[in-house]
């Protein structure tokens, strides 16, 4: 017997939760997010706007793995940062697939204080899919799912050992549930912003109202609200890549709410621990951030040319593995004698340092601390 959903329970879409058992995570949560808020306030208006670069790439790209699609993190970053107006690193353009999540993202973050309508929706699901095909499948791209989806099963797990979380409501109530929906999320409510996030990401998933991609468009929507809460489209923490760290539990507490009652307390705490621990994570984030201003900083008035700033910039932003002469050649996109010159250059200043061994396998790391370059 599977039970009865959520969604078909007498009180449905009436969610609420016991205060008491949520209001001191609410508080702390709530604390986190001011100080993180305040930190980034006294940074500079470059240190921000790099902080909020790489918040969105990791959101950006833990959102689509969690959904077992693997985006590129330096055509990401390059789709992010020509956005914003930024140097996208010499990187070559994204493909359709990176552009649609990054649009989709920056529309949720961006405007964050425009309604939210059916229209946009349909706006975002189109760009997820730019092909109107899901991998091999064709699917219905910006609108509501038909009755061909049905059942609309919630799964996780490799092909052949899905496990199945819980079934959407049908076809035939979507238009109806979104419309609900919609005026809820639109419409001044007592529950705190926060509050709203987490059950606006329950409620979207709940009703699932396409034929693909709702976990991206339920977690935009969580993200928009947030945004809303802060009153800021400066994004500094990734709630989809706490969720990736977290996904079995994700899924865990998700089902366990689907086959329950309209009571969400369990969901809600869940997701009030969560944000909070996106929040301690963008410390991290922020310490790169602050570490590539100091390397800048160590380097200024060094007669430095555009190969060796974009490769640099490309390694402090996570190059991945060891840096040689022919990684540094495919980077700068030149021969590998120009690029032996620019790192020998390099090595000089006190910028890069040569690991121990030699010859053919010889590799190179960043120096970020120490004394003034060149000093």
């Amino acid at each position: 017997m599977r039970g009865i959903y959520i969604h078909e329970q007498p009180g449905w879409p009436r969610l609420h939760w016991k205060p008491e058992a949520v209001a001191d995570a609410l508080a702390d949560v709530r604390h986190r997010q001011g100080r993180l808020l305040g930190r980034m306030e006294n940074l500079g208006f470059d240190l921000r706007r790099e902080a909020v670069l790489g918040t969105l790439v990791e959101d950006v790209v833990k959102s689509s793995d969690i959904e077992g699609e693997k985006l590129d993190p330096a055509e990401v970053r390059s789709s992010i940062a020509r956005r914003l107006g930024m140097d996208a690193g010499g990187v070559a353009p994204a493909d359709r697939d990176v552009e649609g999540v990054v649009e989709l993202m920056l529309d949720a973050t961006g405007r964050y204080d425009h309604q939210l309508t059916a229209e946009r929706l349909f706006d975002w699901h189109a760009s997820l899919f730019p092909t109107g095909r899901s991998g091999m499948r064709r699917i219905a791209v910006g609108r509501w799912r038909d009755a061909q989806a049905d059942p609309m099963q919630v799964v996780s797990g490799p092909f052949g050992r899905e496990r199945v979380h819980f079934e959407a409501p049908s076809a035939a109530r979507v238009q109806a549930e979104m419309r609900v929906f919609l005026r809820w999320f639109e419409a001044p409510g007592d529950a705190d912003p926060v509050l709203r996030a987490g059950l606006a990401h329950l409620w979207f998933v709940t009703v699932h109202p396409f034929e693909d991609g709702n976990g991206r468009i339920a977690r935009a929507v969580a993200d928009m609200a947030l945004a809303r809460s802060e009153g800021s489209s400066q994004r500094f923490y990734s709630m989809s890549s706490q969720i990736r760290a977290e996904r079995a539990d994700y899924y865990d507490v998700l089902e366990r709410t689907q086959r329950g009652t309209t009571d969400v307390t369990r969901w809600t705490t869940w997701f009030l621990a969560c944000l909070g621990r996106s929040i301690d994570a963008a410390g991290t984030a922020l310490a790169a951030v602050l570490a590539k201003a100091r390397f800048w900083e160590r380097a200024g008035g060094l007669a430095l040319n555009e190969r060796q700033r974009r490769v640099l910039n490309r390694v402090l932003d996570g190059f991945e593995g060891k840096l040689t002469t022919s990684k540094w050649a495919k980077l700068a996109k030149c021969s590998q004698d120009t690029a032996l010159r620019d790192m020998t250059v390099l090595v000089g200043h006190g910028l890069l340092a040569r690991n121990p061994g030699g010859g053919r396998n010889t590799s190179y790391r960043l120096v970020t601390d120490g004394r003034r370059a060149g000093d």
